[in-house]
């Protein structure tokens, strides 16, 4: 018989599962005292049945049980004894608290931060770098007050705001805050109170608040943003501009005067206006930085795109539509696990060095999830592919090759 090493002793999912790292598990599960009172439904069953319900982009709390029940034989691989029935899954969504699920993420996130990261950021930006936005995920019902203004018909959905603090050196979260829709983005501030000295956040117009950046500076902190069209300012010294960088157009010393507790202060920030051939417009950043050249500053706000591109690979890759229970802490418990889920692919995805797209990696997990089917044969294969292909072409034919990032073309200049 012809053996094919593309099967192996491990499913998909059981090979998904080997970079749950146990220490963290048993870490939370003594913190949190997660098993206590869930005799019925231990944290490990819980976790891998909602990471499966998510990885095969499950409707249902029946789908998963039905789908976990059709592959009994092959359930000791993954640890699992029996599939909890979907009502014991429903109380465990609705009675575990999230934040069990968060502390899960957030220690995976420190274990594999390091063989995440992004080696095309220059490495002293970029592992001091973090990106503030936020997006909203809507919901069935009313759980949460949305954004915006209430529907004539009175039939009003749900909304949840996701507020998220990217790592822009590994383009993963170090933290999240959940909140109704309806609450300002500028409402995230209080809960940041972890970055370390020296950092530097960049983030769009919603955040600007002048008392929020005096505390920023106070903490020596960096932010990076664009300022609103209707701002009201002062200079008070023009900066030298770059003789190498034509698309500098303002680079200067400003000050700002805003109220804080009734009282009128002042606040002097630096004031870079560029030049974007691209778009045909010119940006304006501020910032409390003025040791960094303008180019960089510009650099820095380019990459504020990151979190962008993060939310769009979540939600595309997996779908937050359909909802597992119809309660705040059974969402926030199904969107942490779609984190965790999203962060164990994406070390696969580093690990192999896979040139493949992140979404037909996942499409692959979605399909063959409980299939003996070694990951690495699968993305080697498509490497050893590309590699014949780029052989075949003609040698006088013309081959798109895809330009360094811009972060990088910004300090090459």
């Amino acid at each position: 018989m012809n053996k094919s090493t593309d099967f192996v002793g491990q499913p998909v999912f059981s090979q998904l599962l080997s970079l749950l790292d146990q220490k963290v598990i048993t870490e939370t599960i003594r913190e949190h005292k997660a098993n206590r009172c869930y005799k019925r439904l231990f944290l490990w069953d819980h976790l891998i049945s909602m990471l499966y319900g998510i990885y095969t982009h499950c409707t249902s709390l029946r789908e998963i049980q039905y789908g976990l029940e059709v592959c009994q034989g092959k359930l000791r691989h993954i640890n699992l004894n029996k599939v909890p029935p979907r009502s014991t899954l429903s109380d465990g969504n609705r009675q575990r608290p999230s934040k069990v699920f968060g502390s899960i993420y957030q220690k995976l996130y420190g274990v594999y931060k390091h063989s995440i990261s992004d080696s095309r950021l220059k490495a002293t930006v970029a592992q001091n770098l973090y990106i503030l936005d936020s997006t909203t995920v809507s919901l069935f019902k009313a759980i949460l007050k949305p954004a915006g203004r209430k529907r004539k018909d009175g039939k009003s959905k749900g909304g949840m705001k996701v507020h998220t603090l990217l790592n822009a050196d590994s383009n993963m979260p170090s933290f999240i805050k959940y909140t109704a829709a309806a609450l300002h983005d500028q409402q995230f501030y209080k809960y940041i109170k972890e970055l370390p000295d020296h950092s530097i956040i960049a983030f769009d117009k919603a955040y600007i608040n002048y008392q929020q950046f005096d505390a920023f500076t106070k903490r020596c902190i960096f932010y990076v943003t664009r300022q609103k069209d209707n701002a009201e300012y002062t200079t008070v010294e023009e900066l030298e501009l770059p003789h190498d960088a034509h698309h500098i157009l303002k680079d200067e010393r400003i000050e700002v005067t805003y109220k804080a507790d009734k009282e009128q202060l002042k606040q002097q920030m630096r004031r870079v206006a560029v030049f974007s051939a691209k778009y045909n417009k010119a940006f304006v950043y501020i910032t409390n930085n003025f040791e960094m050249t303008a180019v960089e500053i510009a650099g820095i706000y380019e990459n504020r795109w990151q979190i962008e591109t993060f939310f769009k690979k979540l939600k595309q890759n997996f779908p937050l539509t359909y909802f597992f229970g119809d309660n705040q802490n059974a969402i926030e418990i199904q969107i942490w696990c779609a984190l965790i889920a999203l962060l164990l692919l994406d070390v696969t995805y580093k690990d192999h060095k896979s040139k493949m797209a992140f979404s037909i990696l996942a499409t692959i997990v979605r399909l063959h999830i409980m299939n003996y089917i070694d990951l690495s044969a699968i993305i080697d294969t498509y490497k050893l592919k590309r590699k014949r292909a780029g052989r075949k072409a003609h040698p006088g034919q013309y081959t798109k090759k895809e330009p360094p990032p811009a972060f990088q073309l910004k300090f090459e200049m």
